[in-house]
């Protein structure tokens, strides 16, 4: 299921810069293709409006150090009717198959929440199977200690300052920063009253700080 591209632009060599290659116009057109291409993988061919600007502002203007080229574009996209159905017909495939697993998921909820407390599943055994209340023992010992579902619960602050911690981890690349981190942190968790945290956190750090006010050149 693919867009039909049609790409206008004009492309010059940046100053100073001589052409690599015996065509520089070839050049730009394969780059103006690839930029196209990889982000046009985002999207679906249901999407043209937003397919359509994600392309644009890509090549509205760009510079590739390789080769010195400037170029300023713009595309128009379109889609088959073929192209169009398929991607329809997947669409909806997937969105039934998203339903029916919802669907089985909530009924294996229910299921586990009345197997979970003996007196629901002794009333459910006896409705659905009045004809094999000798099976209830077996069922009983089969089933041990099954635990209801948990409530579905999400925190997003949690979300959030995971992604921080994260980034934040991302960026301490240095022993110094690290251990500069580390002693703010264990400092907080002392101020907090995590104890177990705290002595977590100490046992990374060295056991002779270094003197920070020396420098050596």
């Amino acid at each position: 299921m693919f867009f039909t591209v049609r790409i206008n632009g004009t492309w010059r060599l940046r100053e100073d810069e001589s052409p690599q290659h015996h065509d520089p116009a070839v050049l730009a057109r394969h780059q103006a293709r690839e930029h196209a291409r990889r982000t046009l993988a985002r999207y679906s061919v249901l999407d043209i409006p937003a397919a359509q600007d994600a392309v644009n502002a890509v090549i509205a203007r760009w510079h590739d150090p390789d080769t010195g080229l400037d170029m300023y574009g713009a595309a128009q996209l379109a889609v088959g009717e073929r192209e169009r159905a398929l991607a329809e017909e997947h669409l909806r495939t997937e969105q039934t198959g998203d339903l029916e697993r919802q669907e089985a998921r909530r009924r294996l909820i229910f299921l586990q929440h009345i197997l979970s407390d003996p007196d629901l599943r002794l009333v459910w055994w006896i409705d659905r199977y009045p004809d094999r209340l000798g099976k209830l023992t077996e069922l009983d010992v089969t089933l041990g200690d099954l635990k209801p579902p948990r409530a579905p619960s999400h925190d997003a602050l949690r979300d959030e300052v995971v992604r921080f911690v994260d980034q934040l981890l991302s960026d301490i690349r240095t022993p110094q920063q690290r251990e500069v981190f580390l002693r703010a942190l264990t400092q907080t968790l002392e101020a907090l009253g995590s104890t177990e945290l705290k002595a977590a956190a100490a046992q990374w750090l060295p056991a002779n700080p270094p003197d920070h006010g020396s420098a050596s050149v």
